[in-house]
């Protein structure tokens, strides 16, 4: 899709007035539509919200959408898309709430802009908006389809038939639908889960699973948020670490997400920290089962061995496989780490790790660490164009202007 000739000219003359406004802009959208439209509290993530994340990510995309129709040579936008695509569908987001999210986006744009916003440029960036959004209706309705969801009604019962605890702040749930079959899913998908809190409200958040596509029940993993200076500790995590137990009915969605094992027998390299794990221990679950003759690296970083989610069956799961190796890093108690090597101490760090040749990176963690990650990649020849990663929350990672590196 391309814009119109005119709006092309306006779009290209007011991009950087626009980009460097584009956080305030979100800034006032989206306490704007709140007033207007409360019941999109429910679809919508309130501690990104009060971090200012999701203001950052909806910003970042737009005005990565709106280069990339007026820059021939700027990167191909696709794939950012289809990561939103996905995480929209596992909130139930609907077709007609584009048009809620149109009209307030607009008008922050005015409010912030002033005199500036012409009716021409209003339309040329309303022009902008419709394209972005209208792909992403696009995209949204195949996943929808794609996963026998009616979008009206995107919330499925599942009942909790197994707790794990993996350590004093994470646990696993064991789910099962009420009615029917398990889903479809590839391995490294997401769901997101939406509890009903004690204030009234209702919150989705968006867990691993982290088992691989076999049985009649999906696991996730889930760590317990806890606020750090000031801010409140997470509403949906620790409700189901205090409330979830063996028969509790939860509202789960579509399996989503776009960072999925592959098919091909070229070698994988797994890169990974605290509880982005969960990805990993289901490609790695799924690997050792259906493809344990191929070459797989494994970095982690976590605080403590006693920390490290899964190590047991991920250890297994090494050791079952004819050329797969791990290599851990511990921020304490490193050397007495009763690890298959000796962990390193500190953070994890690429430099010098032994990589095969002409990998396929999958990495997810907090993104401080996946571009430090990236980087030493990139400098070990690894090339970017494999190197694919999973966040939890909003995506930002074109805020960092190093990230394409």
């Amino acid at each position: 899709m391309k814009l119109s000739p005119a709006s092309e000219a306006i779009v290209k003359a007011t991009a950087g007035v626009v980009a460097a406004n584009a956080e305030t802009i979100t800034e006032t959208f989206y306490p704007d539509m709140f007033a207007a439209h409360p019941e999109l509290m429910r679809v919508f993530n309130k501690a990104n919200q009060a971090v200012g994340e999701q203001p950052k990510a909806l910003a970042a995309s737009v005005v990565a959408y709106a280069v990339n129709l007026i820059d021939p040579d700027a990167p191909d936008f696709t794939p950012v898309m289809q990561r939103i695509a996905h995480k929209h569908v596992s909130l139930g987001i609907r077709a007609q709430e584009y048009t809620i999210v149109g009209h307030h986006l607009m008008k922050a744009v005015g409010q912030v802009l002033g005199d500036a916003v012409t009716p021409e440029v209003a339309a040329a960036w309303d022009e902008v908006y419709w394209l972005f959004g209208c792909a992403l209706i696009a995209e949204e309705a195949k996943l929808y389809a794609l996963g026998g969801t009616d979008p009206e009604n995107p919330w499925r019962k599942y009942r909790v038939v197994e707790r794990l605890e993996e350590s004093d702040e994470i646990f696993s749930l064991v789910l099962a639908p009420v009615e029917g079959a398990t889903p479809d899913h590839k391995t490294g998908q997401y769901v997101a889960i939406a509890v009903d809190l004690p204030d009234g409200s209702r919150q989705p958040r968006q867990y691993t699973i982290s088992s691989s596509p076999s049985g009649s029940a999906l696991r996730v993993t889930i760590k317990r948020v806890r606020g750090i200076d000031g801010a409140p500790d997470g509403q949906v995590s620790n409700w189901l670490g205090d409330h979830a137990q063996p028969g509790t009915v939860l509202d789960v969605s579509q399996p989503s997400g776009d960072l999925v094992l592959d098919e091909s027998d070229a070698p994988l390299v797994l890169v990974s920290a605290g509880i982005g794990i969960t990805p990993v221990a289901a490609i790695l679950e799924d690997l050792s089962r259906r493809q344990p003759n191929r070459t797989v690296r494994l970095f982690h970083a976590d605080h403590r061995h006693d920390t490290h989610t899964f190590y047991p069956s991920l250890r297994r799961q090494v050791l079952s496989m004819a050329d797969a190796r791990a290599q851990n890093w511990y921020e304490e108690d490193a050397d007495t780490a009763p690890t298959l090597h000796p962990a390193r101490a500190g953070f994890m760090d690429l430099a010098d790790a032994e990589l095969p040749a002409d990998p396929i990176v999958f990495m997810c963690g907090p993104l401080p660490f996946m571009y430090a990650a990236r980087k030493a990649l990139i400098a070990q020849g690894v090339d970017p164009e494999k190197i694919r990663y999973e966040v939890f929350g909003p995506d930002l990672w074109a805020q960092n202007p190093d990230s394409a590196d």
